[in-house]
């Protein structure tokens, strides 16, 4: 069993930034390959990034140049930072894992707001 806690939401201007952060306690996060979705209300949950057990990385056309994913094992997290920030990224942001093996993980969530 894996608990995966994300922090680091907020309240951001346009064109600020955040980093995200999602933090895991039970297992290693090494073997699993991690993501970020968000759902804004009143919308379904979509994939943001996602980046494999050896560090490739994928990205939503929506934030590609302005997002990076990134893990560090040593530390058991992995980071969203975001930059250049919009309206349009209003939203619960959680993190997802899966081992090699099977299972599915998911964080309770964390909300960036984005507004002038």
């Amino acid at each position: 069993q894996v608990q995966l806690v994300e922090s680091g939401g907020g309240l951001v201007q346009p064109g600020g930034s955040l980093r995200l952060s999602c933090e895991a306690s039970g297992r290693s996060l090494s073997m699993f390959a991690m993501d970020w979705y968000r759902q804004a209300p009143g919308k379904q949950r979509e994939l943001v990034a996602a980046i494999t057990i050896i560090g490739r990385t994928n990205y939503a056309d929506f934030v590609k140049g302005r997002f990076t994913i990134s893990r560090d094992n040593a530390k058991n997290t992995v980071y969203l930072q975001m930059n250049k920030l919009i309206p349009e990224d209003t939203a619960v942001y959680y993190c997802n894992g899966r081992h090699v093996t099977g299972g599915d993980y998911w964080g309770q969530g964390t909300q960036v707001t984005v507004s002038s």
